[in-house]
């Protein structure tokens, strides 16, 4: 399966953008900080993904999407805390926030498919 053809990969890279564009807005003393973690667990959901897709069993898939899938609640905790400190506004929050639950629905559904091959 071309991984870099599917819509859940898509819209993950969709996310890490978003999150690179609102993430400079970021105080510079959170750099190494609450900046760093969020850029990291970001990119690591797409990245699962796609490794998930290279893996020869559906079990080792599956357990590839489940790592991508806890990234994604991982980073959206962190979105909370980003607007609870104000380093983003409530439309950029709300804007993410939504990308995030299409991110969870594709991923879930994905992670069903695959349990259906099992």
């Amino acid at each position: 399966m071309e991984y870099s053809k599917l819509e859940v990969w898509i819209e993950a890279r969709k996310l890490v953008n978003l999150l690179y564009d609102s993430s400079k807005l970021f105080p510079k003393e959170e750099l190494f900080g609450l900046t760093n973690q969020m850029r990291r667990v970001a990119i690591s959901i797409p990245s699962n993904i796609a490794e998930g897709c290279g893996r020869q069993t559906s079990k080792d898939t599956i357990h590839f999407l489940h790592i991508s899938r806890g990234s994604l609640y991982e980073l959206e905790t962190q979105y909370y805390l980003a607007l609870d400190q104000k380093y983003i506004d409530e439309s950029t929050f709300n804007i993410v926030l939504a990308q995030i639950q299409t991110c969870k629905k594709l991923l879930n559904g994905f992670i069903n498919y695959y349990k259906k091959l099992m």
